[in-house]
């Protein structure tokens, strides 16, 4: 594919002594949004710190732009345009969120401004004098989405947005993304609930012991089903 703007070509990784991604090959053009699939442990999370560079010991190629990223380190890596929304959020939790908003720099144009972001996310304007303590699980998730769009990235990897989510909250995310899709963002998304995924997702591709099982287009997920109930165990 190569109009692709992320190139991740037979991708092996380890943690330690245990090898966990084997041959890993995926491909995003810009402007989609693409969703990886996968019970807990297939590798999915895996691939995106693989990807960042926070896994290190890794083989094969990853190239963003054309430009290999696999030989550079970590902060050499965000500069690139990549931006990471980890499963943990990681946002600061003794500081305000617009503390937060200030924190991230910029690694391109085209960051999102403070109105921007208190637009897409009314909620974060409300609470933009509180503590990150003091946030819900909800808007922890925006936060940690918000500050990555501070930062102009052109590809976010976000990690499983919508985990222990009240359903409100989950449809809320969910909306964000359709607007970062329709603002032409390209989103690599993991996450397990493909019921929640179908809405944004222009292709997917399905994980199991690190290895990728196969990938369709978003419109062709209901021809998939038996496979993603086998896969999945859901």
């Amino acid at each position: 594919m190569s109009n692709a703007l992320l190139e991740v070509r037979a991708l092996n990784a380890w943690y330690g002594e245990s090898h966990v991604l084997h041959g890993v090959d995926l491909d995003i053009r810009e402007g989609e949004t693409v969703t990886l699939l996968g019970r807990n442990g297939a590798g999915k999370t895996t691939t995106l710190r693989a990807i960042m560079g926070i896994l290190r010991r890794r083989e094969g190629a990853i190239r963003l732009r054309g430009r290999d990223l696999l030989a550079l380190p970590l902060h050499r890596v965000a500069q690139t345009g990549l931006g990471y929304v980890p499963e943990e959020r990681g946002i600061f939790a003794s500081l305000s969120v617009e503390e937060n908003l200030a924190l991230p720099p910029k690694v391109a144009d085209g960051g999102m401004s403070i109105e921007e972001i208190y637009h897409l996310f009314p909620n974060l304007y409300e609470r933009r004098h509180s503590q990150g303590t003091k946030l819900s699980g909800g808007e922890q998730q925006m936060l940690a989405i918000a500050r990555i769009l501070r930062t102009g990235a052109s590809l976010i990897l976000l990690d499983e947005p919508t985990e222990g989510l009240a359903p409100v909250i989950v449809q809320r995310i969910g909306d964000v993304l359709v607007a970062l899709k329709e603002r032409g963002m390209t989103i690599l998304l993991v996450e397990q609930n493909f019921r929640f995924a179908r809405k944004v997702a222009d292709r997917f591709y399905l994980m199991e012991d690190g290895r990728m099982v196969n990938s369709f287009p978003g419109n062709e997920l209901d021809s998939h089903m038996d496979e993603l109930h086998s896969v999945l165990g859901v």
